[in-house]
C-alpha cells in the first residue's frame, strides 16, 4: 500500500491528502484535494506599463543604452538591446546572432528615419499613429523589422482610405510588400468601383499589363460592357504615339458582343483606332454577327470569353440557353441572396423575423427572437453573424445586442455583448467589420453619441459624437466613410435635414451638404456609390419622396417619388436595385415593398408582401444559408 502524503504547516497543522497515484487518470483530474484550496498567484496588470514607461524614460534620457541605430541621414536613435530584441526578431537576430550583437552603434541602411523613431517607439509604449503623411514609409519599415502588428494596422489604415482616386495606388503599393489582404481588398473594391476609377489619373498611368489583367475580370460591376470599350480608347488616346499598337491586345478582353447594337453602329464602327487595325475589326464583325445570329439563328452563336456575361461578386450570375424549339434566348437569372427582415413594431415590438427569395418570390418564417425588440439596429458581417443593436422591448430602450450565427447547421438568437449606452431608433451599420451603433433615443433624450464594436476584442468603446442630437436617424456605409443623415434633434424639437460624415481613421465628424428636406425616421440605403435618403417625416407629413446624394458632386438631388408614403422602413440593395421594405404611413404599419431601378428611375411594388406589415424592422442582404430551404 502506498504511503499518504504529508504537509505540515508552520503552526503544526498536519494536513494528510489521499495518494494521487492511487487514482485513475480521469479521477486525478475531477477529484480535487479536499480541505484545500487552490491559490493563484498576485498578479498586477499595471507592471508592464509602469515598466516600459519608466523604460521609455530611461531611453530618452539615453541613460543605460547600449545602442545608437542610426539611418543614411545621420539620424541616431537611442534603444536597449533587450528591450528592442523582445519585441522585433530582426532586432532579436541582430544583437544575438551576427557582428552587430558586440557593437553599441549600428547603421540600417535604406530605413527612413521618420519611421525607425515612430517604430522604436512603438516598442517601448505599444501605441503608434498611423496617417497619410507616414504610412507609406512606415509599411516597409514594419516588414523590415517583422513588427507585423504595425504592418497590420499600416494594412487596416489603407483600406479605410479606399477611393476610385487612389486604390489603383494602394493595390501597387500592397503587392510590392506582399500584403496579400489589403491586396485582395484593393482588387475587389477596384472591381466594384471600375465605373469610377477608369476616370481617375491612376488609371492613365497603368501599363498595358495591367489595363488587361483588370478589363479581362469576370467580376467587374460595370454599368454595360460599353464602359469597358470607352476606358480602353481612353487609355490608348492618353498616349496614343505609343499605345495604339496595343489596342488589339486590348480589344481581345472587350466583350463587344454585349453592348448594344446601336451603340456597335454608331459609336464603335466610328472609332477611328479601330478603323486602322485589322484585328480590331474582326472584333466588330464578332460582335455584330453575335447580335444577327441572337435574333435569327440563336443556336449557332459561337461561345467565347467576349460573350460571356461578366458576374460580379453579390450581383445575379447569368446564364444563357438556347431553346431547340422557338429558337430564342432564354436568361435565367438566380441569386443566392436573400432578404432578413428582424422585429420590428406591428402595432407592438415584435419577435419575429421572416425572410424573402427574390428566386421564388416568397416570404417564409425565420428563426424568431428571444425577446421583443423594435426600433433596433441589425447589422451583418462577412462571417455571416448577424447582431440586432438595441432598440426598444415595450416596455424599455436597451443596450443588450442579440446574434444570429447563420453559419451555425441549427441558427438561433443568442445575448452577446451589450452596448455602453441604452439606444432605441438608432443607426447602424458596418464599417471594416466593426459595427457603429449611432444616436437613437434613451428614454429620457436624444443622444449625439456613438460606439462601435470592434470584433476582433470583443468589445464596445465610445468614439467621438456628433455635433447634433439624432434619433431616428439613417446611417449608411460609403467609400468607407459613414454617414449619420436627419433623424430628430429632441434638444431643438426639429426633424433634421443636415448630414455629418465621421472619419473612422480621424475619430472626426464632419459636416456634409443637407438633403433638400427634412427627414427623420428616413431610410437609408448604398446602391452603386449613390446614397438614397428614403421616405421619413417631418412633424405630421410622413413622405413618398426620395433623394440621393453622390460624393462625387456633394449634392443631394431629388429622384422618383415612391408610390406611398413610408417612414421607419428598412432600405437595401439587391442585385442592382433598391428595396424599400415595411414601414408606416403615419396611420398603419405596411407589408409592402416598394424597389427602385437606378437605370429608369421607376418604381415598382413587389408582388410579394411580408406576412405582416412591420414598421422599425432591422432589415439585411445576406447570403442564403443552406439550412433555409423553400
Amino acid at each position: 500500500m502506498e504511503s499518504d502524503n504529508l504537509l505540515t504547516g508552520g503552526m503544526g497543522l498536519l494536513l494528510r491528502y489521499a495518494s494521487q497515484n492511487s487514482l485513475d487518470e480521469s479521477s486525478q483530474k475531477q477529484v480535487p484535494r479536499s480541505g484545500r484550496r487552490e491559490r493563484t498567484p498576485y498578479r498586477n496588470s499595471s507592471h508592464t506599463v509602469r515598466a516600459f514607461e519608466v523604460l521609455q524614460s530611461l531611453r530618452r534620457d539615453e541613460v543605460f543604452c547600449d545602442i545608437k541605430l542610426e539611418t543614411d541621414d545621420n539620424t541616431v536613435v537611442f534603444g536597449h538591446k533587450v528591450v528592442l530584441a523582445s519585441a522585433s526578431p530582426y532586432f532579436h537576430a541582430m544583437f544575438t546572432s551576427f557582428e552587430e550583437s558586440s557593437k553599441d552603434h549600428v547603421i540600417i541602411r535604406e530605413l527612413d528615419s521618420t519611421a525607425l523613431k515612430l517604430l522604436v517607439d512603438f516598442i517601448y509604449t505599444a501605441q503608434i499613429m498611423v496617417s497619410e503623411e507616414n504610412v507609406q514609409v512606415l509599411l516597409p519599415a514594419a516588414n523590415l523589422l517583422q513588427l507585423h502588428d504595425v504592418q497590420d494596422a499600416c494594412c487596416d489604415f489603407l483600406q479605410s482610405q479606399l477611393h476610385p482616386t487612389n486604390c489603383l495606388g494602394i493595390k501597387a503599393f500592397a503587392d510590392l510588400h506582399g500584403c496579400m489582404e489589403l491586396l485582395s481588398s484593393s482588387e475587389s473594391y477596384i472591381q466594384q468601383h471600375f465605373s469610377e476609377v477608369v476616370e481617375g489619373d491612376e488609371f492613365l498611368s497603368l501599363s498595358s499589363e495591367q489595363v488587361v489583367k483588370l478589363i479581362s475580370s469576370d467580376e467587374l460591376t460595370v454599368p454595360s460592357e460599353e464602359k469597358v470599350f470607352e476606358c480602353v480608347i481612353c487609355w490608348v488616346n492618353y498616349e496614343s504615339s505609343c499605345r495604339k499598337d496595343m489596342l488589339p491586345k486590348l480589344m481581345e478582353h472587350v466583350r463587344l458582343p454585349l453592348a448594344s447594337k446601336e451603340y456597335l453602329l454608331k459609336r464603335v464602327e466610328e472609332e477611328p483606332l479601330l478603323k486602322n487595325s485589322l484585328e480590331c475589326k474582326d472584333y466588330i464583325i464578332e460582335a455584330l454577327n453575335f447580335h444577327l445570329l441572337k435574333s435569327e439563328q440563336p443556336g449557332t452563336i459561337p461561345k467565347t470569353i467576349r460573350t460571356k456575361p461578366r458576374q460580379p461578386v453579390g450581383l445575379p450570375k447569368v446564364t444563357f440557353s438556347c431553346d431547340l424549339f422557338s429558337f430564342k434566348i432564354n436568361i435565367s437569372i438566380y441569386t443566392l441572396q436573400i432578404i432578413l427582415v428582424v422585429g420590428g413594431q406591428a402595432p407592438k415590438a415584435i419577435r419575429s423575423v421572416e425572410w424573402y427569395d427574390p428566386a421564388t418570390n416568397r416570404w417564409q418564417s425565420g428563426p424568431e427572437m428571444s425577446t421583443r425588440r423594435c426600433r433596433a439596429g441589425l447589422a451583418v458581417l462577412k462571417d455571416r453573424r448577424v447582431f440586432a443593436v438595441g432598440g426598444f422591448n415595450g416596455s424599455l430602450r436597451v443596450r443588450t445586442v442579440d446574434m444570429l450565427d447563420l453559419s451555425s447547421p441549427s441558427p438561433c438568437w443568442v445575448p452577446t455583448v451589450a452596448m455602453l449606452a441604452r439606444r432605441g431608433t438608432l443607426g447602424v451599420a458596418v464599417l471594416d467589420n466593426c459595427i457603429y451603433a449611432v444616436g437613437g433615443f434613451d428614454g429620457t433624450s436624444g443622444l449625439n453619441s456613438a460606439e462601435v464594436f470592434d470584433c476582433s476584442t470583443q468589445e464596445w468603446r465610445m468614439v467621438s459624437s456628433m455635433s447634433t442630437r439624432r434619433s431616428s436617424v439613417g446611417v449608411g456605409v460609403l467609400n468607407n466613410l459613414l454617414y449619420a443623415v436627419g433623424g430628430y434633434d429632441g434638444l431643438s424639437r426639429q426633424c433634421l435635414k443636415s448630414v455629418e460624415c465621421y472619419h473612422p481613421s480621424t475619430d472626426t465628424w464632419t459636416p456634409v451638404a443637407e438633403m433638400c428636406v427634412r427627414r427623420s425616421g428616413a431610410g437609408v440605403g448604398i446602391l452603386d456609390g449613390v446614397m438614397y435618403a428614403v421616405g421619413g417625416h417631418d412633424g405630421p407629413e410622413v413622405r413618398n419622396s426620395v433623394e440621393a446624394y453622390r460624393p462625387s458632386t456633394g449634392v443631394w438631388t431629388s429622384i422618383a417619388d415612391m408610390h406611398m408614403c413610408r417612414r421607419n422602413a428598412g432600405v437595401i440593395a439587391l442585385d442592382g436595385l433598391l428595396y424599400v421594405v415595411g414601414g408606416d404611413d403615419g396611420a398603419s404599419n405596411l407589408a409592402s415593398i416598394e424597389i427602385y431601378n437606378p437605370n429608369t428611375n421607376t418604381w415598382s411594388m413587389l408582388t410579394a408582401s411580408m406576412n405582416i406589415g412591420r414598421s422599425y424592422a432591422g432589415v439585411v442582404v445576406i447570403d442564403k444559408p443552406p439550412h433555409f430551404n423553400n
